[in-house]
């Protein structure tokens, strides 16, 4: 077949276009259900709570481990910092070489991680690595030893780690909106100060582990190639040894928000500014939450969103503009987030809570609340899609008490949201005298136009309302 000549050639527009005008889009199709997966959901004798799912895409296992490891102590965030960096350093069985080896020899990788919420393990393999994926992460749950030699040269890497990281704008205005938030509660805590960091010990770390590893409480998922009643079985035998006494230790319920005036927090010197606001949401159980969901998402929740089109297609203002939904263990929070240059920083304060005033009052359309629900069932499915999605998703959601179930039963949640509740939703949480939050910026070029937009406190000085 010959290829195109200019004269037969045409452009999208015009492939777009009939004589008699546009051609119109094909309906969209009726939205498919969720098949339920082969999954099995249980708890051990130990009150390890284990989901196996399978789902043979490719020969892989996907493994999220979740332990509550919430303290009030202030000292707790650096020795849990240490604990997770260090958790594969070696145990009374392996080297660190010996851990990276055999998981190497099987196909897989393990890390943790941390927040002020839990301590994490995620992790994959080969699924004829599995058993050798689990004798490694029972090692570690059992056994760690935290050699003083590692100890000392994480220490040294997360104090410099620390300290690069706190001079970020983006860290020095999420500390600033937290302890606004929260105060001295341990959620606040999401990066320890570098002098508490280099005090960390072995000895430290052992009864760290000791006292809070524990499995009753703790959410074990694994998802891939595997049969669950196997993988269940698997995981009872190998992770038999893990029985030490005890309930993971849960982050106490947070403070209620209310609205109140913003924070200005000075950053001398600085030529952009961080916007934070931030108010009281529901969980997903709530009856409420997907009408708020899509109302969030028509406001501010993606690209298309009335926020992204104010501050940085029509304005100028901004790269990014967002809100999303915060979640703990007992509910949620709205997060409305900016940066903007120092100089229009009261100007995009106004719009930001324009178009939250506009929400609520004249909430999403018909178009916008069918946009974002397309954009809202199509992220959730595209989640699910893969396995490490699929694992993560459901290690997310066990973590707040959810099963599968939730994830297959939300799309059609999400489908009988009608234009009068996302209107009530958006009337109800996203009115602006319900936020809270933090302006951090160069307070010698910019509190003068914040004082006078109002509803500012400025430190030192009265409140600008």
């Amino acid at each position: 077949m010959s290829a195109p000549t200019a004269a037969t050639r045409r452009s999208a527009e015009e492939i777009g276009h009939t004589p008699t005008g546009p051609r119109p889009l094909p309906p969209l199709r009726p939205q498919p259900e969720v098949p339920a997966p082969d999954e099995i959901d249980t708890v051990l004798p130990t009150g390890l709570r284990v989901i196996a799912v399978r789902r043979p895409a490719v020969p892989m296992v996907e493994v999220r481990l979740r332990i509550p490891f919430s303290d009030p102590d202030p000292h707790h965030p650096a020795v849990a910092e240490v604990l997770a960096s260090t958790a594969l350093s070696g145990t009374s069985r392996r080297s660190r070489v010996s851990l990276d080896d055999d998981l190497a020899g099987v196909g897989g990788e393990l890390g943790f991680s941390l927040d002020p919420e839990r301590l994490a393990a995620a992790g994959h393999a080969l699924a004829e690595g599995l058993p050798t994926l689990l004798d490694v992460i029972a090692d570690v749950l059992t056994s760690a030893t935290y050699p003083a030699t590692e100890v000392e040269r994480e220490r040294e890497r997360l104090a410099e780690r620390i300290q690069v990281a706190s001079a970020q704008p983006s860290v020095i205005a999420r500390r600033a909106l937290q302890r606004h938030r929260y105060g001295d509660h341990p959620v606040t805590r999401e990066m320890p100060d570098v002098e508490d960091v280099v005090r960390v010990t072995t000895d430290d770390l052992l009864a760290t582990h000791r006292r809070m590893v524990v499995p009753a409480g703790s959410v074990l998922v694994l998802v891939g190639d595997l049969d669950p009643d196997d993988a269940i079985a698997a995981v009872a035998a190998s992770l038999a040894a893990w029985d030490t006494p005890g309930d993971a230790s849960l982050l106490p319920p947070l403070p209620e928000l209310h609205g109140s005036d913003l924070l200005l927090v000075d950053r001398p010197g600085a030529v952009q500014s961080q916007l934070r606001l931030s108010a009281a949401a529901v969980p997903r159980t709530d009856r409420r939450y997907p009408a708020l969901q899509l109302a969030n998402l028509a406001f501010g929740g993606y690209f298309s969103s009335r926020l992204v089109e104010n501050l940085r297609e029509d304005k100028g203002y901004t790269y990014h503009a967002s809100s999303s939904l915060e979640f703990d263990p007992y509910g949620a929070a709205l997060l409305v987030e900016t940066d903007c240059a120092s100089e229009v920083t009261a100007a995009a304060l106004l719009e930001m809570r324009y178009e939250l005033g506009r929400v609520a009052v004249v909430p999403p359309t018909a178009a916008e609340l069918e946009s974002a629900r397309r954009y809202a069932i199509g992220s959730l499915l595209i989640s699910m899609t893969t396995q490490a999605g699929l694992a993560s998703t459901l290690a997310g959601l066990a973590g707040v008490g959810l099963s599968s179930g939730w994830v297959r039963e939300h799309p059609q949640r999400l489908e009988e949201v009608t234009v009068e509740e996302a209107a009530t939703a958006a009337a109800e949480f996203l009115a602006p005298a319900r936020f809270t939050g933090v302006v951090v910026t160069d307070a010698a070029t910019t509190a003068a136009s914040l004082t006078a937009l109002g509803g500012i406190r400025v430190p030192g000085g009265s409140s600008s309302s």
